[in-house]
């Protein structure tokens, strides 16, 4: 296994909301025809990341986040991606809410704290 160099991060355009809905709920059409989205199924929830402007009628929400697309595809072998990034995030006290796929990984900041992400994440070494 090899350590992940300091990488590219990719700022998405728009905010996102993490949604909470029962976990028999269907997907709303409206996150579907939307992109990106992201969701997870549990037997105790559905949760689904998308666009602010995508209205879902969920149980619970959480608005106004950021998010940084780490540029890929990463290879499987490569490790401490996100570990890197959270840490360099959390020294600063800077919370998130990671998401990965196949090729790659997916950081979300509040808006409220973007700024200051930026800023520790190119001290970091983080092109952007």
């Amino acid at each position: 296994m090899q350590s992940a160099p300091n990488l590219t991060l990719r700022l998405l355009p728009g905010s996102f909301t993490v949604h909470q809905l029962p976990p028999e709920m269907a997907i709303p059409p409206a996150v579907l025809d939307s992109q990106p989205w992201f969701m997870a199924q549990t037997d105790v929830e559905l949760s689904i990341v998308c666009d602010s402007n995508v209205i879902v009628a969920s149980e619970k929400s959480e608005p106004d986040w950021a998010c940084f697309k780490v540029v890929g595809p990463l290879d499987f072998t490569l490790v401490g991606i996100l570990a890197r990034i959270s840490d360099t995030l959390a020294r600063e006290r800077i919370s998130i809410f990671a998401i990965s796929t196949f090729d790659t990984d997916y950081i979300l900041v509040k808006n409220a704290e973007l700024d200051r992400a930026l800023k520790v994440l190119k001290a970091e070494g983080y092109e952007l």
